[in-house]
């Protein structure tokens, strides 16, 4: 494609973003719900035709004003990011929207650390001696205890919980970092920690301590395990963008990617600070019953009730902005 020809076929659209932007001043919203639309599939449209004009005509002066429309329309589309959606806003409505929007991949992560824990769980249940070894030294206490004692007592206990919520704090980071790597570490991460996960589970049923293991878990560990999914999948989405950009570069795809991606690990963190207050004052509390479950289920059902309530709260109101 020559320069004259690209320029003659994309002009009329930069022209038609020149001109939205003139009409917004700053703010979209000037422009009514269709033409903030509008205003996006422009604003798309000119990003790809930039992208283009990097690899084609990389130091002519069209690429330079094309960049600078295509910023201009950046600081205007997302205006409301930095100038409008204040911190509580994300808290109880962004951060909701920003899982709900990747629960393709969120289900990935699950699929992968869940689908490693069950084939490590029949491991360790059938062959406890073998699976052991999949155990790191600070669990294998607590999944199988020493002889002459059937189970932990009440400082093992506590240590127990607190080494596996420490452990998942750094999972969860972990998983996040690994997905650059073209989302294959991110992928190795989870299916790797979900086999010690299922083989502590595993070995401790085989020795007849599952339950207490259970109990010492249960409280903090779903609400860990669901901030371990989220982060995973933000980091698998990361290294996805470097797989397949699209009309984009690398380096570009993966900086669209980045700002949601850390917004979503950023969500995640107060809600570990949840998990661990759990571990700290309920896990090694020794209760019995079904209060661990309760606490722990109750903690699950209201992160995941928030992801589809509030989640699905914003998609409602883009389908009628749409309209």
């Amino acid at each position: 494609m020559t320069l004259d020809r690209f320029e003659r076929e994309r002009a009329a659209g930069w022209g038609a973003l020149e001109a939205a932007l003139t009409r917004a001043r700053g703010r979209p919203e000037r422009l009514g719900a269709p033409g903030v639309l509008e205003l996006g599939a422009l604003y798309r449209g000119a990003a790809a035709d930039l992208a283009l004009a990097r690899r084609l005509f990389p130091g002519d002066p069209l690429t330079a004003r094309l960049e600078t429309l295509v910023i201009r329309a950046r600081a205007v589309v997302y205006a409301d990011v930095g100038r409008r959606r204040a911190p509580w806003a994300f808290v109880t409505t962004g951060y909701w929207r920003l899982v709900s929007d990747a629960k393709l991949v969120v289900l990935l992560a699950a699929v992968l650390l869940f689908g490693g824990a069950l084939f490590a769980f029949v491991w360790g249940w059938a062959d406890p001696d073998a699976a052991s070894g999949l155990v790191p030294g600070s669990f294998i206490d607590g999944a199988d205890p020493p002889r002459g004692s059937r189970g932990l007592s009440a400082s093992d206990s506590a240590a127990f919980s607190s080494e596996i919520f420490t452990n998942n704090i750094q999972v969860t980071l972990q998983s996040f970092a690994a997905g650059l790597l073209f989302a294959v570490g991110g992928a190795f991460m989870l299916v790797y920690n979900g086999l010690i996960f299922g083989a502590v589970l595993g070995v401790a049923a085989a020795n007849g301590n599952a339950g207490q293991v259970l109990r010492l878990i249960v409280a903090h560990g779903v609400l860990e395990l669901s901030c371990i999914i989220v982060a995973a999948a933000a980091g698998l989405q990361l290294g996805w963008a470097l797989v397949a950009p699209g009309p984009l570069r690398r380096r570009d795809a993966l900086a669209a990617q980045a700002r949601p991606a850390m917004a979503i690990v950023l969500g995640t963190a107060p809600w570990l600070v949840v998990a661990g207050l759990v571990e700290g004052y309920v896990s090694p509390a020794g209760w019995g019953g079904a209060g661990p479950y309760v606490v722990g289920l109750g903690l699950g059902s209201l992160y995941w009730g928030l992801v589809v309530w509030r989640g699905r709260a914003q998609s409602r109101r883009r389908d009628f902005a749409r309209r």
